[in-house]
């Protein structure tokens, strides 16, 4: 089990600081749209539906996996009434 862990280790040591930051960010966005959804009682679908999305594209917003444009965090930002990021 140690041999597991120690190139677990080596491998996440080895990815590069901008993949890294990438990773952080993109599940930081679906964090904060999960909690405003949460926030605001949405489901799913209820999200979807509102915003003439399908309920696996809110999925897969959700996973962390998504490249959001600039204008979707924009649509997200005006839905919710907050912002889904802030930039110091």
């Amino acid at each position: 089990m140690k041999d597991a862990r120690d190139r677990y280790k080596s491998l996440v040591a080895s990815v590069p600081e901008n993949i890294k930051a990438e990773i952080n960010l993109s599940f930081e966005i679906s964090n904060r749209i999960e909690t405003l959804m949460q926030e605001k009682g949405l489901s799913k679908k209820q999200f979807a539906d509102a915003l003439g999305k399908r309920p696996c594209e809110i999925t897969k917003w959700l996973s962390g996996q998504h490249n959001f444009t600039l204008s979707t965090l924009g649509k997200l930002s005006a839905f919710f009434g907050q912002p889904i990021i802030s930039v110091n």
